[in-house]
């Protein structure tokens, strides 16, 4: 075998970079916080805030959004030390500020429960920000002490004086745009958070001010959680009618929840918090929780003799019309990663589940209408989950495979409302998941590029993972012909709107249309269009545009509005992966506002565009592709 001796395939000692101070973290920022937007730089600094009000040393925290973009977080604590680190020889406020896992939050000694643990929060805010400004009241004065980019530009100094019963600190830092998809603060997602941190937080006052708009917000909540989920319910219609609510205290973790189970079920809101910091993703928390209300629910219909013979109930069943609040304060959780969306602290699930599965079975018991109208509703739940497993397995019984285990179906038992999206990676999957409305939309993710199935059979296709999925999920075999088992009425393809999409897509149409011609001739058969770029303008305006020309359409009615074009801020999706869920469901799942392309396949167009994709994807035609390509390649447009 040849080895390469290029200059650039050498590997010897030299090659080992080493990145110092805050290097990390600006070279990969998306390991340490969330890019989309700085919204995550915001709450690593309100956290260390809230951090110092669940110690006991602060009752008030003031956010200001300035109109220049930058934010100032302002707290009533016991402010950063600022005394000399009898170690490294530097006043201790530096070493917050700029030097990586370096912290008073690694034992209990200063916080019995805390977010910020790994000692990389603030700093990470420093680094990518173009300026940093902190100020620190102590022991009767006021110190300052700037950076830019990460970098100390003065050194901490006292700047003034104030009274001795006075301490707090204040962080006022500038997000560095290029960092973020978009420089703005997602104000609504931040009011949000920011309400959160008062409810869990009794006691403290949380203060929002928004120099765009001059408005100004404060939460102060002193009742359990059941208050907020109610406020948060209005008028929909909840079992019980007040949330199951309580909370338990132990010397290591504390636990307090409210929960209920919403009538229609479309209206839900599923909030979790660990030491005050939002799991969005959940967690071993949130696994324990409902593992628990599983076990007592089954615990009560058994005895009471509510089950039809043969039915049980899935953890699945009992989260359906589910809506809930939790919050665990504990030492030392372990989450999935920095932005801690998600913990992974083993011993929580089992420890949870006994917690919740005892108070719940004794709410059940001393309420059992209640809980009677609780197990109907999760009953009921089981009975369409299991009629629909019943009908698949019919439509299934001559063929015998199972349902691929990554399709995740919807609840819907008719096969004329059932959508199936057929999605470009499990990122995706994941996002058109959340998105969806599980009701009638069902999402198979795909891993990577299907078979090129133009010139192979049914049998030899079926051979393929992939394909495989995509037939058993759909109902149908390749070349059947019949459309007597179809499980949807429209089969969707969603993919990345770049060149790998592109060409996946191509690839899923060959298939229908060689393998599933049937179901492409009479319209089952869609490509989805996600947008392509994100238009925002201010706090107000933010819409999509579908390509570059749309992109181009927007830019000019705005014009002739009289917004400036060059004031809009424009964002290039990645890929499906890189979109919020909400978005997702806004843009491309929504009926109600997605673009739907119908794949057609009629008489007078079928050998026209049969001779296209055979010319296109037919391996004994390469010289002609190569012709065509020559003769067209002027028309491609870069994508990537």
């Amino acid at each position: 075998m040849e080895k390469n001796t290029s200059a650039g395939s050498v590997y010897d000692g030299s090659s080992i970079e080493v990145l110092k101070g805050l290097e990390p973290v600006r070279l990969r920022p998306g390991m340490y916080t969330d890019t989309q937007n700085p919204n995550h730089l915001g709450m690593e600094v309100v956290d260390n805030s809230v951090d110092e009000a669940v110690a006991g040393f602060a009752n008030h925290i003031e956010v200001t959004l300035y109109a220049d973009g930058s934010l100032e977080v302002s707290d009533n604590g016991r402010g950063m030390p600022v005394e000399i680190h009898p170690v490294e020889g530097v006043p201790a406020i530096e070493l917050i500020l700029s030097r990586l896992h370096a912290g008073g939050k690694f034992n209990d000694k200063n916080y019995k429960f805390s977010g910020g643990l790994h000692g990389v929060g603030v700093s990470v805010v420093n680094a990518l920000s173009d300026q940093m400004i902190v100020t620190v009241k102590r022991d009767g004065k006021v110190y300052e002490i700037a950076y830019a980019h990460g970098e100390k530009t003065a050194d901490l100094k006292v700047v003034g004086t104030c009274a001795k019963s006075q301490s707090g600190t204040t962080v006022h830092f500038w997000p560095e745009a290029k960092y973020f998809d978009s420089k703005d603060f997602d104000i609504k997602a931040l009011k949000h958070l920011l309400r959160a941190k008062a409810v869990l937080c009794p006691n403290l006052s949380v203060t929002f001010n928004n120099e765009n708009d001059q408005s100004s917000e404060s939460w102060a909540y002193s009742g359990p959680l059941k208050d907020y989920l109610t406020a948060w319910n209005g008028e929909v219609i909840t079992i019980p009618q007040e949330p199951f609510a309580d909370h338990v205290k132990q010397d290591d973790w504390s636990f307090e929840w409210a929960v209920c189970w919403n009538v229609e079920g479309t209206q839900r809101l599923n909030e979790s918090f660990v030491n005050l910091i939002p799991t969005v993703e959940g967690g071993t928390h949130v696994n324990g929780f409902r593992s628990g209300l599983t076990l007592a629910v089954r615990e009560f219909c058994e005895l009471h003799n509510l089950l039809p013979r043969g039915l049980k109930i899935t953890p699945d069943d009992v989260w359906q019309h589910c809506s809930f609040v939790i919050s665990l304060m504990m030492r030392d959780p372990q989450f999935a990663g920095q932005t801690k969306e998600k913990l992974s602290s083993r011993q929580v699930a089992s420890m949870l589940e006994a917690v919740i599965r005892d108070r719940f079975a004794i709410y059940l018991s001393s309420n059992v209408d209640s809980g009677k109208s609780i197990a109907g509703l999760i009953i009921d739940a089981a009975r369409v989950r299991e009629q629909s497993a019943a009908q698949v397995t019919r439509k299934k019984i001559s063929r015998g495979p199972k349902l691929p285990g990554k399709l995740v179906d919807c609840t819907s038992t008719d096969p004329s409302r059932g959508e199936l999206f057929i999605v470009e990676g499990n990122s995706a999957g994941g996002n058109a998941r959340q998105g969806r409305d599980s009701s009638f939309q069902a999402i198979l993710p795909l891993r990577g590029k299907i078979l090129n199935t133009w010139e192979v059979s049914g049998s030899t296709a079926l051979s393929s993972e992939e394909i495989r999925a995509i037939s058993v999920s759909i109902g149908l075999e390749p070349d059947s012909g019949s459309l007597d088992g179809l499980r949807y009425s429209k089969i969707c393809i969603l993919a990345d709107a770049d060149s790998d999409g592109l060409h996946i897509g191509t690839l899923l149409c060959a298939l229908f249309v060689k393998h599933f011609p049937r179901l492409v001739r009479e319209g089952h058969v869609y490509v989805a269009c996600p947008p392509l770029y994100r238009i925002k303008y201010g706090t107000k305006l933010k819409e999509y545009a579908m390509d570059d020309d749309d992109l181009e359409a927007k830019r000019r009615l705005y014009a002739r509005k009289g917004i400036n074009p060059e004031k809009l801020e424009v964002s290039r999706f990645k890929g499906l992966g890189e979109m919020k869920w909400q978005e997702l469901r806004e843009t491309t799942l929504n009926p109600d506002s997605r673009k739907l392309i119908q794949l057609t396949l009629d008489a007078e167009s079928s050998d026209e565009t049969i001779g296209l994709m055979d010319m296109l994807l037919s391996k004994k035609r390469a010289a002609d592709r190569r012709a065509w390509l020559e003769e067209n390649g002027n028309q491609a447009e870069y994508l990537d």
